[in-house]
């Protein structure tokens, strides 16, 4: 069962705990920036990133809209806008919800507020991802990356069910189908939960605000991306269904692939707070267990996926955006073994995501499943 029912609030890292370890790295991963004279922040290579990712996604569905007629053609633009969207949350809108995409907030602000147009919230990512995954990793009850509710067993402090032998199997529809539900049910459910944490204060956001701009976000966001093709594409309308379908589908299987395979694996140790919400790990190292690279060496698959194959990096250092991860993982490396902390790194996005299903195996097999502590 869940380790823990205490507030967000109540978790503590210690202070006194092996905390030299990220004062130093943070020193000189700054003295990095400082000598080179380099920003922490995007380049020239991240706003053609960005151009590159939008066109994937917004001119298929242009064309949808304005001049393919062919069931096959328009088919093959909604798996190309798949693509697209998946590369605009893994590539841009990532970083810029991050603060990490520009220098200037008001950049962040508007290009992170993409998220809207493909589907999402801003308000409740930035509350899932930066306030809760990010500060209290692999934490059960806490970290909602982890909690995909009864039908998966990501921590084994949750409780073991019969359908969970099969979850090694059935967890990569199940990524698919990710984005189709915070779309229909899920970014509600969640406003629902961060009101009664009191997490909305974080945003500085009221409930009612915060449901209003979800209902229009939402009716919006199917009017145009649905209705308009719906409407003047001669395009079959179960073309359209179905190639909307498809495209969140392939988006819902690369955010699944990417994320999961960084935290949920065999060397992570998923940090149990005790009574009093304390955990014994410094914040930092207590990331080092529990995160992991993965296909370093990938050049184009790095570019596509936003950097997001050095997770040690961005946990670390989420404000420093991915273009620079490369660079600064050297200077990760070579601390964690002069302190004598693990750095996790697959060495191809393959052997991750084996080691990745062997985990929910384990998981789903085992209480106490081998590889875990």
């Amino acid at each position: 069962m869940s380790t823990t029912n205490l507030h967000y609030s109540e978790i503590k890292f210690s202070e006194n705990h092996n905390e030299e370890f990220y004062k130093t790295l943070r020193s000189r991963v700054m003295d990095y920036f400082k000598t080179t004279g380099k920003s922490r922040h995007g380049n020239a290579k991240m706003v053609t990133k960005t151009i590159i990712m939008f066109s994937m996604y917004f001119i298929p569905f242009a064309l949808i809209v304005t001049v393919i007629d062919s069931n096959l053609l328009g088919y093959l633009a909604w798996v190309i806008m798949g693509f697209g969207m998946a590369g605009i949350g893994l590539s841009v809108m990532h970083d810029a919800n991050h603060g990490a995409y520009s220098k200037n907030d008001n950049v962040n602000k508007w290009v992170g507020l993409i998220i809207l147009a493909i589907g999402g919230s801003g308000m409740n990512w930035r509350i899932q991802h930066n306030v809760l995954h990010h500060t209290f990793t692999n934490v059960d009850g806490i970290d909602e990356d982890i909690d995909p509710g009864k039908v998966m067993r990501f921590s084994p402090h949750k409780e073991r069910r019969s359908a969970h032998k099969f979850q090694h199997l059935y967890a990569w529809f199940l990524y698919g189908m990710m984005t189709i539900l915070w779309f229909t049910t899920k970014d509600f459910k969640q406003l629902e939960r961060y009101k009664r944490m009191d997490l909305l204060k974080t945003q500085g956001m009221t409930y009612n605000k915060a449901l209003i701009g979800l209902i229009i976000s939402k009716v919006l966001y199917v009017g145009i991306i649905v209705g308009l093709p719906l409407y003047f594409s001669s395009i079959s309308p179960w073309v359209i269904l179905a190639g909307f379908f498809t495209m969140h589908f392939i988006c819902g299987v690369w955010l699944g692939i990417i994320f999961q395979p960084a935290h949920c694996v065999p060397s992570s140790n998923y940090p149990a707070p005790d009574v009093s919400g304390n955990i014994d790990a410094d914040w930092a190292v207590s990331q080092m267990y529990n995160t992991s690279n993965f296909a370093p060496g990938a050049k184009f698959f790095s570019w596509y996926v936003g950097g997001l194959n050095y997770q040690v990096e961005h946990h670390l250092f989420p404000n420093i955006c991915h273009v620079h991860y490369p660079d600064i993982s050297k200077i990760v490396s070579e601390t964690a073994k002069e302190y004598n902390i693990p750095y996790n790194s697959f060495k191809t996005f393959g052997i991750a995501l084996r080691e990745h299903a062997r985990m929910l195996y384990n998981l789903g097999h085992y209480d106490n499943a081998p590889g875990l502590h």
